[in-house]
Order: C-alpha cells, then structure tokens, then sequence
C-alpha cells in the first residue's frame, strides 16, 4: 500500500513539472540579452610602504621614521586613524631578519587615499623622508554596489527596448518579463598595479611639485538574459 501511494505520489509530480514545463513552453515568448557598461575613477588607493632600519653609522630607528611620517601625512591632511593601517601585525615586535653582516628591522603599512594627486603627495612626502620601499597595492571604487544596480537596470530596460524593436514589424507587442536571468561577472578589487601616467607640475623656486598621475579608470559592466511575453 505504502508503495502504491509513494508511486503514486511521483507520477502525479512528474504530471505537474511536464505541465508547467508544457505550459511554458506554449507561451510565445521572446528571448533577448543585453550588456551595459561604464568607466569610473577609483577613489580609493591603498598604498603599500615598508620602512626599514640599518645598523649603520647614522642609523635611524623604526619608530623615529614613523613618527615623522605621520606628522607629514598629517599636513597633507590624512586622517591616520581612518586612512592608515600596519599590514603586517607582528611588525609591532622587534622583528630581525639576518643579512650578512646587518641587521634590519622592518615595519609594514597600508595607506587609504581617495585621489591621485593625494597619492603623489605622499609619495613626495616619504621621498623627502627617504622611505623610498613604497608601491601601489590596489584600487578601488567606493560605491561599486549602487553603480551595478544602476547598470543592471540600465540593461534590462535595453533588453526591452531591443524586444520591442524586434516585434514592432510583426505587430506584436512585448508583455510582461516570464524569465530574467542576470549574467554579470561579479566586480573584484584590483590589486594588479593599474597603468599610470606621471606627468611631472611646473617647477617653483627650484622644488618639484607633486606628480599629476591618472590612474587608470575601472571597467564595470553588466548584462541581463530575458524572456518577455509576447501578445498580439
């Protein structure tokens, strides 16, 4: 009995899935894709800088560079709090590394601006510091999650527009949307070193001014699969 009613059970289920399947299958649909995108500057730049201690004639420690790094980014206006971070946590400890004859102690950060010229502020500033172990670590764009919503909706009204371009010789019109299937490639930060172009500012009184570097912009674009309903 538990058999028949089992058996039972599974063909009526197979009965619906093959008549919806069926159903669907019956309505005159359309079937059209469309791909969205767009170019944004990054606004956020993270860049990775190492000091590093000598034991050397003039030696200057760890902590007396990092002080006077943070009073200049301090005078260019960066929150250190919010904007710089130690990547390398055990870096707090007194770490050496054998080198020979030397000994070198090194500490690890991470530093958060939101422009180009900003950037190549600090940069000159750590130059004029001589903490030269300084390279760009990744980019970002901080309202990465509004701007593909935005385009997402962006590509499903072109797949409509496309739909109804396609019917409007048959005298057909596009009804309501039976299907969407969202086929984007999801956005990653960029931690490969984007390409830059350094143009150096006019010269005043002798001194170099901060690089004018364009950092080069994200690439972020959407696409959509549809399915409408057609009527007559």
């Amino acid at each position: 009995m538990k058999k028949f009613i089992t058996l039972s059970l599974f063909v009526a289920l197979t009965m619906t899935t093959y008549s919806q399947t069926k159903n669907f299958l019956d309505i005159p649909y359309l079937e059209t894709s469309a791909r969205v995108d767009t170019l944004v500057t990054p606004d956020k730049i993270f860049l990775n800088i190492t000091i590093q201690e000598k034991d050397s004639k003039g030696r200057k420690s760890v902590e007396e560079q990092e002080n006077k790094m943070a009073n200049s980014f301090r005078a260019l206006g960066i929150d250190l709090e919010k904007q710089l971070v130690i990547k390398d946590l055990s870096s707090n400890f007194k770490k050496y590394f054998l080198r020979q004859k030397e000994v070198l102690k090194s500490k690890q950060y991470s530093l958060l601006v939101h422009s180009g010229k900003k950037a190549a502020e600090a940069l000159m500033a750590l130059e004029k510091l001589g903490i030269a172990n300084t390279y760009l670590e990744k980019t970002e764009y901080s309202k990465m999650e509004e701007l593909e919503l935005e385009l997402k909706s962006k590509a499903v009204a072109k797949a409509k527009k496309k739909a109804e371009a396609l019917t409007a010789p048959l005298g057909q019109k596009v009804g309501a949307a039976i299907h969407i299937m969202d086929t984007s490639t999801p956005y990653y930060p960029r931690y490969n070193q984007p390409r830059m172009e350094m143009k150096a500012m006019t010269m005043d009184a002798g001194e170099a001014q901060p690089l004018d570097i364009d950092f080069e912009k994200i690439k972020v674009e959407t696409s959509v699969n549809i399915k409408f309903e057609l009527s007559k």
